[in-house]
């Protein structure tokens, strides 16, 4: 169990560090938020599972209330670090932001 447990989390530190990664080394706002959006969102994944999975195991109400909580807000980020990032990746573009290096911009007839 134990091993399970260090190597969940070991995949969510390690998603968690590639989407810092991201955000400093990717060209431009669109590239910063795709890297780092999809690395947290994994990330945090892998370590709520590893939260639930240990309060489920461990027992007790406490423990296991911390993994019911893990679960909320597990859906909540779900929910919001996708559309927050789209959300952001548009008020970007329509402030005037063009993504670096890009051969086709389909959004630009749009604006």
């Amino acid at each position: 169990m134990h091993i399970f447990l260090y190597v969940v989390f070991g995949i969510g530190v390690a998603f968690n560090g590639l989407g810092a990664l991201a955000l400093m080394r990717f060209p431009d706002v669109y590239t910063r938020l795709h890297g780092a959006t999809k690395c947290t969102t994994f990330g945090s994944i892998f370590t709520a599972v590893g939260v639930i999975v240990y309060g489920f195991a461990r027992g007790g109400a406490t423990y296991q209330t911390l993994a019911i909580h893990a679960i909320i807000a597990l859906l909540a980020l779900l929910v919001t670090n996708p559309t927050g990032s789209h959300a952001i990746a548009r008020a970007s573009y329509r402030s005037g932001i063009k993504p670096k290096g890009a051969v086709v911009d389909r959004l630009e007839d749009r604006s």
